[in-house]
């Protein structure tokens, strides 16, 4: 009985092992697989309905074996599922095809894949993982699709991968990958698509590829390949698709490649590959696609459609090649839809070859040597979408048949000789696009006809002779986007109805003689986005409607007329540019213009602007240009400015400003250049200015700037010019300028600057404008260091104290067309490199002799002949002291006589004698006359008249000397 008991637990225990194992793998990849669940986020609910309470094989994106006990397939592509690869995946053992892609995975490969020694195929590819490829993938024997690609991957191609010897399908592509191709590579007898592009791959291609013999794709485009192309490549019979563009292969192109019968896509570009094409490649006979652009090839084009007729694309832009295109390039019943042969260097007429290509759809010869006419025959290419001859030298009217080319949707032709008239039959192009004409000579109307091509959206005719109107009817093109013509000689108003193109964004209409005011309908361009008018005759005020362009952000209304304020424009806060220099804008800067936070240039010179600078611009952070130079602002430059930490230039000259210069200037990091010139400045330099490291210009001249020149001026290393003139500025010159080594202009004249000429300024060996230090209080002798401003043009020392010798140094200026020493106390012989300059060059000097002034040896003679200053001087006051020592005693002696008269006179008056009356008679001068025995006197110093008869009162001598002492006198 026990035994039968035995027996019974026994075979129950067999039963319940075998159940167990026979459910044990099921329960067990459910299991898995829920771990491998909770490890992912799943935002999109592809795993919703795993669950422990269905089947497995029910799972969303689950394949189970046919006995359905074991999950083979686990594919969750594009579910949006991301996270790191759980380890779990590794207990999967029966799993056959494992599918990721396309998800946010992050984190490296598990090497523990490497377990699954069923799979067979395997795609993580557009994923985020990164690190390095794990060595263990090289353990799944079986596997035969292997796709990784468009991940972060790191580091070099395992070599472990090309043990996988079932491997059909490797993609590698759009990584980081780097190194060689291993040689290994030719150990995949199975391969049928290799793909390594968009990595950093580098070194020659290996000839081993020539092992992969089922190879049908091999794409390696994108690395930085070096070395030549393998010949061995030419065994890859099977090859349909080889591309290596983008890399740096050289040499030429292999003959073997010919052998490729089953090639349709061949992209060598932008290699350096040089020599010839092969003529062998006309054997491709399934060749579609072949791309040979951007190498250095040379020679002519072998190549024929006659033998390549399935050719649909042939690309041989950017190259050398020469000669022109075959006479028999093309059969009648040509595939050939896209021929590019731009940038190279192809010569001759229009190759009427080409017409027989009537299947062409795009054609590019731009960039080469084409020359002569048109073909009035080139309305044969009926497929003709995209026409593109820019940059040739082709020349006439253009052919009115171009007309009857429907389908053109593009017109390139800039860059040629072409003249004439545009003929009226391109209105009948319904489906065209762009047209583009610039840069040739073409003259006449525009015409009316074109605005019926009701599909244009790019017009660009700038640089030609267009004249007369623009047509009234532009407001058709409904779809403009772009209208450029510029640089014609078009007149007459902007027509309204150009405010209907609703479509346009950029409108040029600059260098024309265009007048007349801004249409109002303007208002309705609220697409637009660029606008220049400048140098024509537009004249009035803006309408107000332009306030309605909200979206525009470049203006550029230069050299015309306008007037009025200019507020309409500021309306937009997308606005980066503004240009309204040489205008008749009046009033305030509108203070809306701040609104443009965006702005970075600004330019009002030249108008009759009035007002301060507005605070407001404080508010422009991007500006890096301003210019308000030649209005008439009034008061302080503003401290807000000091916010504008990207500018770089700063003119606000010829204005009325006042103030000092503001010290907040020095934390304009870029600024190049200040110049405040021609306003009412006071103040001193600011030393601040010395941190403008970038500054190239400084120019403050005529204000009324006081001081020093700041030490600092030596810290502006980068500075080219630096102009102070007309100032007050006083003191040295300081040293330091010594380190601004870049000056090539310095103007420190009309101010009161003092001492010597530092010879810091000769080793300013880049000064070539000028260096101009005239009209100050500069003593001492010129340095000789001078000399070595070995491109110094023009030199200005007058008007100065300066003494000594003219520097022979100075004769190596042999750059110097303009010298002015006068005016200062030189002496010595000139150098005599400086004869041809003029005698102004020279004057007012002591002692300076030789050409252009007189000789050195004349100069000596006459020099003995003269006297010194100081000799000069104490001659005069000898003179003048010995001149006034005589008057004074002719003085004296003529009132002695005139006291003697005096006496004879009164000796007379009471009866003198007869000889007493003769000797009166001694001193009567001959303008004397007497009359009835009465002296008339002059009335001169001395002498007074003679007395009355009844007046007989004596009057006394001038120096009231007794007539006693007259008496003894002994005239």
């Amino acid at each position: 009985m026990g035994s039968i008991w035995m027996c019974l637990f026994l075979s129950l225990a067999i039963l319940d092992t075998s159940f167990v194992a026979t459910l044990g793998n099921d329960e067990t990849d459910s299991y898995w697989l829920l771990r491998i669940k909770s490890e992912l986020v799943d935002p999109l609910g592809a795993m919703s309905n795993w669950s422990p309470t269905t089947l497995v094989c029910s799972w969303n994106g689950i394949t189970c074996a046919v006995d359905q006990k074991h999950v083979v397939g686990l594919n969750l592509s594009g579910s949006g599922i991301s996270g790191s690869i759980p380890i779990e995946f590794s207990h999967l053992t029966s799993l056959q095809t494992l599918d990721l892609s396309s998800n946010s995975l992050t984190g490296s490969i598990p090497s523990e894949l490497g377990k699954l020694q069923n799979l067979r195929i395997l795609q993580l590819y557009s994923n985020y993982l990164s690190g390095n490829i794990p060595s263990e993938i090289g353990n799944l024997k079986k596997l035969q699709v292997l796709r990784i690609g468009d991940n972060m991957l790191t580091g070099e191609i395992t070599p472990s991968i090309f043990n996988l010897s079932e491997l059909t399908v490797l993609g590698l592509g759009y990584c980081n990958l780097n190194g060689s191709i291993p040689v290994g590579v030719g150990k995949l007898k199975h391969l049928i698509s290799l793909d390594l592009q968009m990595n950093s791959l580098s070194g020659p291609i290996p000839e081993e590829i020539q092992g992969c013999e089922e190879l049908q794709n091999f794409a390696a485009s994108n690395n930085m390949l070096e070395g030549d192309m393998p010949s061995s490549m030419g065994s890859l019979t099977s090859l349909n698709i080889l591309n290596l563009a983008n890399n740096s292969l050289s040499g030429s192109i292999p003959t073997s490649l010919s052998h490729l019968s089953n090639l349709t896509y061949l992209n060598l570009l932008g290699n350096k590959l040089n020599g010839e094409i092969p003529s062998q490649l006309n054997s491709l006979t399934q060749l579609q696609k072949l791309d040979l652009s951007r190498n250095n090839l040379s020679g002519s084009i072998p190549l024929l459609n006659t033998k390549l007729q399935s050719l649909e694309t042939l690309v041989l832009s950017d190259n050398a090649l020469t000669g022109s295109i075959p006479s028999n390039f093309c059969l009648r019943d040509s595939k050939l839809q896209q021929l590019f042969l731009a940038r190279n260097m192809l010569s001759g007429k229009f190759p009427l070859e080409l017409l027989n290509c009537s299947s062409i759809q795009q054609l590019d010869l731009s960039d080469n040597s084409f020359e002569g006419e048109l073909p009035s025959s080139l309305d044969k290419l009926q497929n003709l979408r995209d026409l593109v001859l820019n940059n040739n030298s082709f020349v006439g009217s253009l052919p009115p048949e171009i007309g009857n080319i429907s389908g053109l949707e593009s017109l390139f032709l800039f860059g040629n000789f072409f003249t004439g008239k545009i003929p009226v039959e391109i209105g009948k192009l319904q489906r065209l696009s762009t047209i583009y004409l610039y840069d040739n000579q073409m003259s006449g109307l525009i015409p009316r006809e074109l605005t019926n091509c009701t599909s244009l959206r790019e017009v660009d005719f700038f640089g030609n002779h267009f004249t007369g109107p623009i047509p009234e009817t532009i407001g058709k093109l409904k779809e403009l986007v772009v209208l450029h013509l510029r640089q014609n000689d078009l007149s007459g108003p902007i027509p309204p109805s150009m405010g209907y193109c609703k479509s346009l964004q950029i409108l040029a209409l600059a260098d024309n003689r265009l007048s007349g005011s801004i249409p109002p309908t303007f208002s309705y361009l609220s697409q637009l986005s660029k606008i220049t008018l400048y140098n024509n005759s537009f004249e009035g005020p803006l309408p107000q409607s332009l306030s309605s362009l909200k979206n525009i952000k470049i203006i550029d209304f230069s050299h015309n007329k306008f007037s009025g304020s200019f507020s309409p424009l500021t309306a937009s806060n997308s606005l980066t540019f503004l240009d309204l220099t040489n205008n008749s804008f009046s009033g305030p800067i509108p203070s809306t213009l701040a609104n443009s936070r965006n702005l970075h240039r600004l330019r009002l010179a030249y108008n009759n602007l009035t007002g301060s600078i507005p605070s407001e611009f404080g508010q422009l952070t991007e500006l890096n240009f301003l210019d308000l130079s030649f209005n008439n602002f009034t008061g302080d430059v503003p401290h807000q400015l000091s916010n504008s930490q990207k500018i770089e230039q700063i003119l606000l000259s010829n204005n009325r400003l006042t103030g000092k210069v503001p010290q907040w200037l020095g934390i304009l990091q870029e600024l190049g250049e200040l110049d405040l010139s021609y306003n009412n400045f006071s103040g001193r330099v600011p030393a601040e200015l010395g941190n403008c490291s970038k500054l190239l210009k400084l120019s403050l001249h005529h204000n009324n700037l006081s001081g020093d020149i700041p030490q600092e001026i030596g810290n502006l290393t980068s500075l080219n010019v630096l102009n102070l003139q007309r100032n007050s500025l006083s003191g040295l010159i300081p040293s330091t300028i010594q380190h601004c080594t870049k000056l090539y202009e310095l103007r420190l004249s009309e101010n009161f600057l003092s001492g010597t000429i530092p010879i810091e300024l000769g080793g300013l060996a880049e000064l070539q404008v000028i260096l101009d230090l005239s009209k100050n209080h500069f003593s001492g002798e010129i340095p000789p260091s001078i000399g070595n401003l070995m491109k110094l043009e023009r030199l200005n020392l007058s008007f100065n104290q300066l003494e000594g010798k003219v520097p022979p140094s100075l004769g190596k200026l042999t750059s110097l067309h303009v010298l002015n020493l006068s005016n200062n106390h030189l002496e010595g012989q000139i150098p005599s490199i400086f004869s041809g300059f003029p005698q102004s060059s020279f004057l007012n000097n002591d002692h300076l002799c030789g050409p252009p002034l007189v000789l050195c040896s004349e100069s000596t003679t006459q020099g003995k002949m003269q006297l010194s200053n100081k000799q000069v001087a104490a001659i005069i006051v000898a003179i003048v002291f010995t001149s006034t020592v005589i008057c004074l005693v002719m003085l004296y002696i003529m009132l002695r006589i005139w006291c003697n008269w005096r006496k004879v006179a009164i000796s007379s008056a009471e009866g003198g004698t007869v000889a007493q009356k003769k000797e009166e008679g001694r001193w009567v001068r001959a303008d004397q006359k007497t009359r009835n025995g009465e002296y008339w006197n002059m009335n001169s110093f001395g002498f007074i008249p003679s007395p009355d008869k009844q007046n007989s009162a004596t009057p006394t001598c001038f120096f009231n000397l007794k007539i006693e002492d007259m008496e003894n006198t002994n005239i």
